[in-house]
């Protein structure tokens, strides 16, 4: 197995250190800079399989290391960490970061987005940003599971000033809602894309979104828990398992139990959940 390489940027020799520490893997190459100069001169030599870019010397922040990362190396996924600012987290998405992650930075979240970096193909182009206010926030995201995933943790991000419990209901039930419009709204098509809106009052947290299908009824929904006879509360799972279904369908049944208001248009390929804070 071919090892994956790594590009670790950071002006703190303590930051480098702990996050080789962290992230050091039998299969995985891990090379350190202190800054933009070391970086780039790395990656004029060599390509990288991941570049997580921090703070660096002479005030080159991760995002003006990904500007920079992209010039050299446009296909070359990179991390950014920093400030837990909403404006900061839609520049990298629309600068094309795979992800990014506020300091000072959790070992799991890390971990997890190091993993899902290295093992993702094509990504490059799965979320366009339309509208990047932080009070009104639209994403499009292809249907694939995988940017449902990135778009989640850009969320997680952006969202990452509520608190721990009002965070946790909305990334919980964006993603569910967002897999139900990948899985039957898009039918896994990465052709199609998913449209969300993500609105932020004084008072609440508004989700809308709006997938390419044609719909369903809310009356009709045997593949999910939330149309379970009181007599067989499992009978779901068996209908996903005869139609070769994805294990789950718990999306709106959970969905119902973290937000405070969830709505569904007419045809049934929109909706909208309001999370009061």
């Amino acid at each position: 197995m071919i090892p994956r390489s790594l590009l670790l940027i950071d002006a703190d020799p303590a930051a480098l250190g702990y996050l080789s520490g962290l992230l050091q893997r039998d299969d995985r190459q891990i090379q350190q800079a202190p800054g933009s100069k070391e970086a780039l001169d790395l990656l004029r030599a060599s390509p990288f399989d991941l570049v997580l870019a921090g703070q660096g010397n002479n005030g080159f922040d991760g995002l003006k290391l990904l500007r920079r990362v992209r010039s050299i190396r446009p296909a070359t996924k990179v991390i950014v960490t920093g400030d837990p600012e909403p404006q900061r987290i839609l520049a990298a998405i629309r600068q094309r970061a795979f992800g990014y992650l506020h300091r000072p930075l959790a070992p799991g979240p890390l971990s997890e987005l190091v993993q899902q970096a290295l093992d993702c193909d094509t990504w490059q182009d799965d979320i366009r940003v339309v509208s990047a206010r932080p009070e009104w926030i639209t994403l499009d995201v292809r249907c694939k599971i995988d940017a449902a995933d990135r778009t989640t943790h850009f969320l997680r991000e952006i969202t990452a000033h509520l608190s721990v419990q009002a965070g946790e209901d909305v990334g919980s039930a964006f993603r569910e809602l967002l897999m139900n419009a990948i899985e039957h709204g898009g039918k896994y098509d990465p052709n199609k894309r998913v449209r969300t809106n993500i609105l932020h009052t004084a008072r609440s947290i508004i989700v809308h979104i709006h997938d390419p299908g044609t719909g369903f009824s809310l009356d009709f929904l045997p593949h999910a828990a939330i149309s379970n006879p009181a007599d067989s509360p499992i009978r779901h799972v068996e209908v996903r398992a005869e139609e070769g279904r994805r294990p789950g369908g718990f999306g709106i049944l959970l969905t119902r139990n973290l937000v405070d208001e969830l709505l569904y248009n007419e045809r049934g390929n929109a909706v909208l959940f309001v999370k009061y804070l």
